[in-house]
């Protein structure tokens, strides 16, 4: 249900922009993909700090999504913006990559040989003139999830996956995605004026409504279309009111759509400007449509535990309850 979510959350967007942009000239319909991603830092941490009582289930489906939302992203930029391909740097960034595969597949954690080989496929892939976040992407399909275990012995510690993201996240986190955002948001509004051009620009247009509206009838839409369609329950800890609130939130698109943006008009300045302004903007009404939504979720699952706990504290017997 959340990968058929995520395939809705970028069909309806794209298709919303294309509608509004059909006719307006001037190359806006390159801006097709920039409300199609979610960003998986920002809107996880919007349910984190939106959400204490919400269930795992949530954000389980959300992660799921997100992480799918964005390997789509990442093939469609590779796909539809790379406009000068080198095939030989391509296809010699396999053989570091191959060399990668090997050593993470053998459970090897040594930066020393891990790290060079992954800036050598990122400097190849860039090479290429594929954008080198694809490459990000294949180093990391080929990092083992699964836990390591011995033969029939119990699970010798964490994957290599956890691992990594564990050592790499302050910096990824705390260092990467904040220079990223700051660079990537620089806006010159021009005063007033600009700000009012920013509004008019059906590009602009075509990326607030893609995020806010787009973004919630294709994650939601497709998502209930599939649970009537194929009869596939609903997981119980959820309802259809929760999947509202984050088909809201998967309308934080941020450094992705502002990727995209600069990809599709980064040498007309001007349109730039007016997508970052759009990004910034739909991303901020897709955030606070979200904390009405889920605070609202939040409540009723915080009086659910509420009254289990009273209840098990009154007669020491663990109680049921039906899904909210």
């Amino acid at each position: 249900m959340p990968v058929a979510a995520a395939v809705g959350g970028m069909l309806v967007p794209a298709a919303v922009f294309i509608l509004i942009n059909y006719d307006s000239g001037g190359g806006a319909l390159r801006g097709w993909a920039i409300p199609i991603a979610t960003d998986i830092a920002f809107a996880l941490a919007a349910l984190a700090v939106i959400g204490s009582h919400l269930p795992a289930a949530l954000r389980t489906f959300l992660l799921t999504l997100a992480v799918v939302d964005d390997l789509l992203a990442i093939t469609i930029i590779a796909v539809f913006f790379t406009s000068d391909l080198h095939v030989t740097p391509l296809l010699l960034a396999a053989v570091p990559l191959a060399v990668f595969t090997l050593l993470v597949q053998r459970r090897i954690r040594s930066w020393w040989m891990l790290l060079p080989l992954a800036l050598t496929v990122w400097a190849l892939v860039h090479a290429s003139g594929v954008h080198a976040t694809v490459a990000g992407v294949l180093l990391g399909f080929t990092v083992p999830v699964v836990r390591s275990q011995q033969a029939g012995g119990p699970d010798a510690g964490p994957g290599l996956a956890e691992h990594f993201e564990h050592r790499w996240r302050p910096l990824s986190a705390g260092v990467a995605v904040p220079v990223f955002a700051f660079f990537a948001t620089g806006v010159t509004l021009g005063r007033l004026s600009g700000l009012r051009s920013s509004f008019i620009d059906p590009v602009a247009v075509g990326v607030v409504i893609g995020l806010v509206v787009g973004k919630t009838v294709g994650i939601f839409g497709a998502a209930y279309g599939l649970a009537r369609l194929t009869r596939a329950p609903l997981d119980e800890e959820l309802s259809w009111f929760d999947v509202w609130g984050l088909a809201l939130l998967g309308g934080i698109g941020f450094t992705v759509s502002l990727l995209i943006g600069e990809l599709a008009f980064g040498a007309d300045r001007e349109r730039d400007d007016h997508v970052k302004v759009a990004v910034l903007i739909g991303s901020l009404l897709a955030a606070t449509l979200t904390a009405v939504v889920l605070r609202v979720r939040n409540g009723v699952y915080r009086r659910i535990e509420e009254a289990e706990t009273n209840d098990d504290d009154a007669d020491g017997v663990p109680d049921t309850y039906p899904s909210p």
